[in-house]
Protein backbone atom coordinates (compact mmCIF):
# COMPACT_ATOMS: atom_id res chain seq x y z
CA UNK A 1 0.00 0.00 0.00
CA UNK A 2 1.72 3.13 -0.85
CA UNK A 3 1.30 6.25 1.71
CA UNK A 4 -0.52 8.33 -1.04
CA UNK A 5 -3.36 6.08 -1.27
CA UNK A 6 -3.56 5.89 2.76
CA UNK A 7 -6.03 7.91 5.00
CA UNK A 8 -5.41 8.28 8.61
CA UNK A 9 -7.79 8.86 11.18
CA UNK A 10 -6.93 11.07 13.94
CA UNK A 11 -8.97 10.84 17.03
CA UNK A 12 -8.28 13.22 19.95
CA UNK A 13 -10.45 15.25 22.24
CA UNK A 14 -7.83 17.87 22.45
CA UNK A 15 -8.28 19.62 18.81
CA UNK A 16 -4.89 21.05 19.14
CA UNK A 17 -3.22 18.01 19.56
CA UNK A 18 -4.81 16.43 16.54
CA UNK A 19 -4.85 19.37 14.76
CA UNK A 20 -1.10 18.58 15.48
CA UNK A 21 -0.82 15.16 14.37
CA UNK A 22 -2.97 15.66 11.17
CA UNK A 23 -0.65 19.16 9.98
CA UNK A 24 2.23 16.24 10.66
CA UNK A 25 0.98 13.74 8.50
CA UNK A 26 -1.48 15.66 5.85
CA UNK A 27 1.62 16.15 3.18
CA UNK A 28 1.90 12.29 3.20
CA UNK A 29 -1.46 11.08 3.78
CA UNK A 30 -5.23 11.72 3.12
CA UNK A 31 -5.64 12.64 6.99
CA UNK A 32 -9.60 13.03 9.02
CA UNK A 33 -9.61 14.38 12.15
CA UNK A 34 -12.53 13.60 14.93
CA UNK A 35 -12.45 15.46 18.33
CA UNK A 36 -15.33 13.00 20.03
CA UNK A 37 -15.75 9.10 20.11
CA UNK A 38 -19.68 9.76 18.16
CA UNK A 39 -17.61 11.66 15.34
CA UNK A 40 -14.73 9.81 14.99
CA UNK A 41 -17.23 6.64 14.47
CA UNK A 42 -19.43 8.87 11.98
CA UNK A 43 -16.43 9.61 10.12
CA UNK A 44 -15.12 6.08 10.20
CA UNK A 45 -15.29 3.76 6.88
CA UNK A 46 -13.32 1.35 5.00
CA UNK A 47 -11.36 3.61 3.12
CA UNK A 48 -9.48 4.63 6.52
CA UNK A 49 -6.50 2.45 6.88
CA UNK A 50 -4.88 3.94 10.17
CA UNK A 51 -6.77 5.29 13.54
CA UNK A 52 -4.39 7.05 15.97
CA UNK A 53 -7.17 7.35 18.97
CA UNK A 54 -6.35 9.14 22.21
CA UNK A 55 -8.25 7.05 25.15
CA UNK A 56 -9.69 9.42 27.71
CA UNK A 57 -12.62 11.43 25.83
CA UNK A 58 -15.52 12.80 27.23
CA UNK A 59 -18.48 10.67 25.97
CA UNK A 60 -17.32 7.54 24.05
CA UNK A 61 -13.98 7.04 25.46
CA UNK A 62 -11.19 5.61 23.01
CA UNK A 63 -11.46 1.79 24.28
CA UNK A 64 -15.39 2.17 23.68
CA UNK A 65 -14.59 3.25 20.12
CA UNK A 66 -11.92 0.65 19.74
CA UNK A 67 -14.55 -1.93 20.68
CA UNK A 68 -17.00 -0.80 18.40
CA UNK A 69 -13.97 -0.62 15.60
CA UNK A 70 -13.31 -3.85 16.16
CA UNK A 71 -17.04 -4.77 16.03
CA UNK A 72 -17.56 -3.20 12.73
CA UNK A 73 -14.59 -6.33 11.27
CA UNK A 74 -12.81 -2.70 9.55
CA UNK A 75 -9.42 -3.76 8.21
CA UNK A 76 -7.42 -0.92 9.80
CA UNK A 77 -4.46 -0.92 12.41
CA UNK A 78 -5.56 1.31 15.76
CA UNK A 79 -3.10 2.61 17.62
CA UNK A 80 -3.74 3.86 20.78
CA UNK A 81 -2.37 7.53 21.33
CA UNK A 82 -2.79 8.85 24.62
CA UNK A 83 -1.13 10.42 27.90
CA UNK A 84 -2.47 7.27 29.86
CA UNK A 85 0.35 4.78 31.17
CA UNK A 86 -0.31 1.50 29.95
CA UNK A 87 -1.41 -1.47 32.80
CA UNK A 88 -2.19 -5.18 32.28
CA UNK A 89 -5.87 -3.66 31.20
CA UNK A 90 -4.38 -3.71 28.04
CA UNK A 91 -4.12 -7.37 26.96
CA UNK A 92 -7.64 -7.19 26.56
CA UNK A 93 -7.76 -4.19 23.97
CA UNK A 94 -7.64 -4.71 20.03
CA UNK A 95 -5.38 -2.16 19.42
CA UNK A 96 -2.23 -2.59 17.40
CA UNK A 97 0.30 -0.27 18.83
CA UNK A 98 0.37 1.94 22.07
CA UNK A 99 2.28 5.56 22.24
CA UNK A 100 2.46 7.03 25.87
CA UNK A 101 2.21 11.51 25.02
CA UNK A 102 3.84 13.26 24.27
CA UNK A 103 4.62 11.99 21.10
CA UNK A 104 7.22 13.44 18.29
CA UNK A 105 6.64 13.93 14.86
CA UNK A 106 8.91 11.16 13.81
CA UNK A 107 7.40 8.69 16.00
CA UNK A 108 4.22 9.16 14.54
CA UNK A 109 5.70 8.94 11.13
CA UNK A 110 7.35 6.00 11.86
CA UNK A 111 4.47 4.17 13.66
CA UNK A 112 1.96 5.13 10.85
CA UNK A 113 4.18 3.68 8.72
CA UNK A 114 4.90 0.41 10.47
CA UNK A 115 1.26 0.14 10.51
CA UNK A 116 0.54 0.80 6.95
CA UNK A 117 3.03 -2.50 6.16
CA UNK A 118 0.74 -4.63 8.52
CA UNK A 119 -2.81 -3.71 6.59
CA UNK A 120 -1.41 -6.29 3.87
CA UNK A 121 -0.79 -8.89 6.08
CA UNK A 122 -3.17 -11.67 7.23
CA UNK A 123 -5.05 -11.81 10.51
CA UNK A 124 -2.53 -13.92 12.19
CA UNK A 125 0.44 -12.32 11.87
CA UNK A 126 -1.15 -9.12 12.46
CA UNK A 127 -2.91 -10.82 15.60
CA UNK A 128 1.08 -11.61 16.30
CA UNK A 129 2.05 -8.19 16.14
CA UNK A 130 -0.71 -7.06 18.41
CA UNK A 131 0.35 -9.09 21.34
CA UNK A 132 4.11 -8.02 20.47
CA UNK A 133 3.34 -4.32 20.72
CA UNK A 134 1.29 -5.30 23.62
CA UNK A 135 4.29 -7.13 25.74
CA UNK A 136 7.00 -4.48 24.72
CA UNK A 137 4.66 -1.35 26.20
CA UNK A 138 4.33 -3.60 29.05
CA UNK A 139 7.42 -4.45 29.58
CA UNK A 140 8.65 -0.81 28.99
CA UNK A 141 5.81 0.43 32.04
CA UNK A 142 6.36 -2.67 34.31
CA UNK A 143 9.08 -4.25 36.22
CA UNK A 144 10.19 -7.76 36.18
CA UNK A 145 8.85 -8.61 39.35
CA UNK A 146 5.38 -7.57 38.42
CA UNK A 147 5.11 -9.31 35.05
CA UNK A 148 6.23 -12.75 36.26
CA UNK A 149 3.57 -12.74 39.14
CA UNK A 150 0.61 -11.27 36.91
CA UNK A 151 -1.41 -13.87 34.90
CA UNK A 152 -2.24 -12.29 32.34
CA UNK A 153 0.97 -11.77 31.41
CA UNK A 154 1.59 -15.47 30.99
CA UNK A 155 -1.23 -15.78 28.89
CA UNK A 156 -0.15 -13.39 26.62
CA UNK A 157 3.54 -14.76 26.66
CA UNK A 158 1.94 -18.16 25.77
CA UNK A 159 -0.57 -16.97 23.16
CA UNK A 160 2.31 -15.24 21.68
CA UNK A 161 4.87 -18.72 21.43
CA UNK A 162 1.75 -20.69 20.05
CA UNK A 163 1.35 -17.77 17.29
CA UNK A 164 5.25 -17.74 16.66
CA UNK A 165 4.86 -20.95 14.38
CA UNK A 166 1.78 -19.52 12.25
CA UNK A 167 3.93 -16.61 12.21
CA UNK A 168 7.23 -18.36 11.01
CA UNK A 169 4.77 -19.87 8.32
CA UNK A 170 3.15 -16.15 7.18
CA UNK A 171 6.76 -14.93 6.83
CA UNK A 172 7.49 -17.48 4.30
CA UNK A 173 4.59 -16.77 2.24
CA UNK A 174 5.91 -13.36 2.18
CA UNK A 175 6.72 -12.22 -1.43
CA UNK A 176 10.29 -10.14 -1.30
CA UNK A 177 13.21 -9.19 1.10
CA UNK A 178 11.08 -6.06 1.56
CA UNK A 179 7.80 -7.19 2.85
CA UNK A 180 10.08 -9.41 5.20
CA UNK A 181 11.93 -6.76 6.82
CA UNK A 182 8.91 -4.33 7.01
CA UNK A 183 7.07 -7.13 8.71
CA UNK A 184 9.48 -7.86 11.00
CA UNK A 185 11.97 -4.91 11.31
CA UNK A 186 9.92 -3.77 14.80
CA UNK A 187 10.10 -7.37 16.54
Amino acid sequence: MSPDQSTVLVVDDEQDVADLYAMWLENDYRVRSAYEGDAALDVLDESVDVVLLDRRMPGQSGDEVLAEIRDRDLNCRVVMVTAVKPDFDILEMGFDDYLVKPVSKDDLHETVEQMLTRVDYGAKLQQYFSLVSKRAVLESEKDAEALESNDEYAQLETEIESLRTEVDHSRDQLDDHDDFVGAFQDL
